[in-house]
């Protein structure tokens, strides 16, 4: 991978979740707004470009598990610039978080496809790709447990606008994704294809590093 692109895909992974937790500190009365929309859309757009560098270079490890996830997590990503846009719309058009839910009820198709089940994509990628990380040794178990954990917290703050929870759900993603950011940019994140048994990532990772 590229120096460049490197170095934008680690930073982009520490402003994505940054951005989205700033994100909710302009939440209103669980109510988001086009402040909070604005930020939103910003944040999926700056994860997105991280995760496509993270799949890229733990590919060689776990070939499948990239192909299937990486999709996932951009189907995801899109799932929650949606959410932000309808923040956005909520507020340039006075209509209420209750009263907008009710309203794309009424389109289920439309509602599943690009907020139902996108919205539950996104989480759920984050939650795989802690345990897949964690399991091929990509990073200490501890990052791992914030990223599935964090994964968890996600939706349980997102769903009902409980913001105490959401501020804890970001505070905690931010420590992983700014663990994977720092070690992409160092270059410290490339993995060995599975089949080279006698050692688990490249000269320049950190599992390299303790043999």
């Amino acid at each position: 991978m590229q120096p460049v692109f490197r170095t934008i895909a680690g930073v982009c992974l520490v402003i994505g979740p940054t951005l989205q937790g700033i994100s909710t500190f302009y939440w209103t009365d669980r109510y988001q707004g086009i402040t909070a929309g604005t930020l939103i859309v910003a944040a999926t757009t700056c994860w997105l470009i991280g995760l496509v560098a993270v799949y890229r270079l733990i590919e060689p490890r776990v070939p499948r598990y990239a192909a299937i996830a990486l999709p996932v997590a951009i189907y995801g990503c899109v799932g929650g610039a949606s959410f932000g846009l309808q923040g956005m719309h909520e507020e340039l058009f006075n209509v209420s978080h209750t009263e907008a839910v009710r309203l794309i009820q009424q389109h289920p198709g439309a509602a599943f496809v690009t907020f139902w089940f996108a919205g539950s994509a996104f989480p759920l990628s984050l939650f795989m790709l802690g345990v897949v990380l964690t399991r091929i040794r990509a990073v200490p178990w501890p990052i791992g447990v914030l990223l599935f954990g964090g994964a968890i917290a996600f939706p349980l703050s997102r769903v009902p606008r409980e913001i105490a929870i959401a501020h804890l759900a970001d505070l905690v993603l931010l420590a992983p994704f700014a663990y994977l950011g720092t070690r992409i940019v160092l270059g410290h994140l490339a993995m060995a294809p599975a089949s080279d048994r006698s050692t688990a990532a490249l000269p320049d990772s950190p599992m390299s590093a303790r043999q």
